[in-house]
């Protein structure tokens, strides 16, 4: 249930784990429709968004997780090749930067992290930073050669549906499920037209509202936008450098992300993390002239070079965000229901590990990665409102004021850190 990276993972898993199982793929609207056909392309091989943040939450087990990770990696790459998806890959690894002086020393000790666990990575002086993509806000920056690359999320779902379609799994888009209860030995998802029996069901609502109560808490939708320039003649890609196209993220608490497409457009986006009381969803959202604004201004201090550029495409999209920042997964109902949700913005290929968890909760209770504290230990449930919009506002709030204080963190920023809940803009 779901047509996202989760749902479409999972049917593909799972027809190709038992080419005899009937697999239904239900989709509300259209395929990729949600997170997973607009976010930012960034295919990170990490399943705990970073490795900071995975020791963070799970230290006794990073070791296994990144390499579990890069396993999962290696995979989806080999699965674009097997079933002939061209989702533009690029394995042009990671550039990350440090856009004022105080952010230098915790990106030195993000390179120390990176090396103790073996990636491949190198640190960058100013000089050499700018050498890669020249901006004069850049103080130092690692070029993490083994952190993926970037592609296009919209063309991965088309393909991955033409692959699960080629399987033989049958994809009712359209279809909303208002209602999932008992029915005997199966469960039944109701939907206005019809109703589906099955003796197992896979939840990949992410932040859409699940029909189990208990995922609900889980993950609210934090609204993150983007917007995309006209293509870049030579000379202004010239003026840029980049000629190894990485994927690129800055340090600050308010962060940008950015790469480059096929055809040379930048597509630019972060900062700005928004949350709407009562975790409001709807298309209304999808479009917000301010933080427009604000991206617009930002990258132009980041690029002057660039001055007179346009965009061309701006959008909005709602980010599964749990208080653990990585992913959530658990059963119910006898263990005839899975999920996996909540990657918070790194999902495109923790996606499918989290469709590979969701699957074994199903049908192999003895994988090792059941074991693992990432699936037994779910995150801190957010609060009702209206504390939730409360203590969102006053976290984005002291992360802005953090920034404007040479990234110094206050009382209710250090709070949150002692409780272990990773929040970022």
């Amino acid at each position: 249930m779901g047509g996202g990276f989760t749902g479409l993972w999972a049917a593909l898993l799972a027809a190709e784990e038992n080419p005899k199982r009937d697999v239904v793929l239900v989709e509300a609207t259209r395929v990729g429709e949600g997170a997973s056909g607009r976010n930012g392309g960034f295919a990170d091989p990490s399943l705990t968004h970073g490795i900071s943040n995975g020791l963070h939450h799970f230290p006794d087990e990073m070791e296994s997780l990144v390499e579990l990770g890069h396993r999962n990696f290696a995979e989806l790459i080999a699965t674009l090749d097997r079933h002939g998806i061209d989702a533009r890959y690029e394995s042009s690894g990671k550039l990350e930067v440090a856009t004022a002086p105080h952010w230098v020393g915790p990106l030195r000790e993000h390179f120390d992290d990176l090396e103790h666990f073996g990636e491949r990575a190198t640190w960058l002086d100013r000089d050499a930073v700018r050498a890669e993509l020249d901006s004069p806000t850049y103080s130092a920056g690692i070029w993490h050669r083994s952190g993926g690359g970037v592609l296009d999320p919209a063309r991965l779902c088309w393909g991955l549906r033409s692959a699960v379609l080629r399987l033989g799994v049958r994809v009712f888009e359209g279809t909303r499920i208002g209602e999932l209860r008992r029915a005997g030995a199966a469960i039944e998802l109701r939907a206005p037209l019809g109703r589906l029996r099955a003796p197992k069901v896979l939840l990949a609502t992410n932040v859409f509202r699940s029909p189990l109560r208990r995922m609900r808490r889980a993950v609210i939708p934090v609204w993150d936008y983007a917007l995309v320039t006209e293509p870049l003649s030579p000379a202004r890609m010239g003026a840029l450098g980049w000629k190894r196209r990485q994927g690129v993220g800055d340090s600050g608490n308010q962060f940008h992300y950015y790469r480059l497409t096929d055809d040379d457009r930048i597509l630019w986006g972060g900062y700005d993390a928004i949350y709407h009381y009562g975790s409001g969803m709807g298309s209304e959202f999808e479009q917000r002239p301010e933080t427009f604004a604000v991206l617009a201004r930002n990258f132009f201090e980041t690029f002057p070079q660039l001055e007179g550029l346009r965009f061309t495409h701006g959008w909005g999209g709602s980010i599964a965000t749990t208080t653990r920042f990585c992913m959530d997964a658990g059963s119910a109902l006898g263990g005839r229901v899975a999920w996996a949700i909540g990657y918070t913005g790194l999902g495109v290929a923790a996606s499918r590990f989290g469709a590979r968890v969701a699957l074994d909760l199903l049908d192999h209770p003895d994988s090792p990665h059941l074991r693992l504290s990432l699936v037994r230990r779910r995150p801190i449930p957010w609060p009702p409102e209206p504390l939730r919009y409360l203590a969102v506002q006053l976290t984005r709030h002291e992360l802005a004021r953090a920034d404007r204080n040479g990234g110094r963190r206050g009382a209710w920023l250090r709070l949150l850190d002692r409780l272990g809940l990773g929040f970022d803009s």
